[in-house]
């Protein structure tokens, strides 16, 4: 019971603030003139002040950090350092590789806060810990960490960029972290995880109290600050997933959307010899917008699709091995499905603008 009071209020808390704390952070964006200024790539036309994810990252890691104490501690250094990376670029602006390995050293430092305890023990001849009772000698541990460290960078890395370049229209990334978030809230609890249920009722709550300041009119973007944030965040709650038994589907299941657009936009430019390491929008979602929908038109899509596909990957929990692949099989399809909306919509707006 004292679990759960602690969940809603951590979610409520983080709703309130970012929801109460918009308007002056608006404020205090123009008077530092933090302005998103419209360039060919974009998909607003009106200067609009960036950074509006800052009190989403102050409040996830202060709150998280209060309420789960030390089960906490990779997810706020996660959502903390990336956070104080995005604002800097958003207020000064950092070079591409500057912002590379800032992000590559931070996720070498999660991905140690993350491994180590769930395998192993420190210093030497110290209790052992971990979720399951596993503990490793710490020789083996620092086996594993050298094993899987370097995965944990790259896919925490990948992702928060992923995020980042997948934040380009109204409510698609409040969205997003809505449907993700909440996903994760699910599948702690069905695995008893207090702090996956917890972080990602944090992260939906988040979400949510920002989508009136972005989903229509928008007032604020998020910024570096805020897709960094969240970015880091949600990709350290599917690690987490899966270090406590989640299946790998299930845990990467809330984030395929945007892994599959980001991916297959990367390998399309490069096999169409494009240099790819330049900005441009050629996501399926900017796609989609090129093709005449609307800003909110296409958060549905991406949204609805997130929610279906985290929703077969909980499918997979069931132990059922043909249900599993039925599941997965499905997933899939709706991901192929939304990768080849923009194509769809391209076919039905040319015919429409010839008729």
């Amino acid at each position: 019971m004292r679990e759960d009071v602690t969940i809603v209020v951590t979610a409520v808390t983080c709703s309130v603030v970012v929801l109460a704390g918009e308007p002056a952070v608006i404020r205090l964006l123009r008077r530092a003139a933090v302005i998103d200024t419209p360039n060919g790539r974009s998909s607003h036309s009106v200067p609009t002040p960036r950074g509006g994810g800052a009190p989403i990252a102050a409040v996830l890691a202060v709150s998280s950090l209060v309420a789960f104490g030390a089960s906490a501690l990779p997810f706020v250094m996660a959502v903390g350092a990336f956070a104080v990376v995005g604002l800097a670029d958003d207020l000064r602006g950092l070079r591409a590789s500057t912002r590379l390995v800032l992000q590559a050293g931070i996720s070498c430092v999660v991905a140690v806060l993350l491994v180590w305890p769930a395998v192993g023990s420190w210093p030497p001849g110290s209790p052992q810990l971990g979720p399951a009772e596993i503990g490793l000698p710490w020789p083996a541990t620092v086996v594993i960490l050298i094993a899987a460290g370097p995965a944990i960078v790259v896919w925490i890395t990948g992702f928060v960029n992923a995020f980042n370049f997948m934040d380009g229209i109204n409510g698609i990334s409040a969205g997003h972290a809505i449907v993700a978030g909440g996903a994760y809230a699910v599948l702690g609890a069905l695995e008893h995880d207090t702090f996956i249920t917890g972080a990602g009722a944090a992260i939906a709550a988040s979400g949510l109290a920002f989508l009136p300041w972005n989903a229509f009119r928008a007032r604020v973007f998020l910024g570096d600050v805020g897709s960094y944030a969240l970015g880091a965040g949600l990709a350290v709650l599917a690690i987490d997933a899966v270090l406590h038994g989640v299946t790998l589907e299930a845990a990467v299941a809330p984030l395929a959307v945007y892994l599959a657009d980001t991916f297959w936009t990367l390998q399309r430019r490069i096999r169409a010899g494009e240099p790819w390491r330049d900005a441009h929008r050629t996501h399926a979602y900017q796609r989609l917008c090129d093709a005449g929908w609307s800003h909110q038109q296409v958060t549905v899509l991406a949204c609805g699709v997130s929610a279906v596909v985290s929703a077969l990957g909980i499918a997979s929990m069931t132990g059922d091995a043909r249900l599993r692949i039925a599941a997965d099989v499905l997933a899939l399809g709706c991901v192929a499905l939304y990768l080849s909306a923009p194509a769809l919509a391209g076919r039905e707006f040319r015919r429409t603008e010839t008729a």
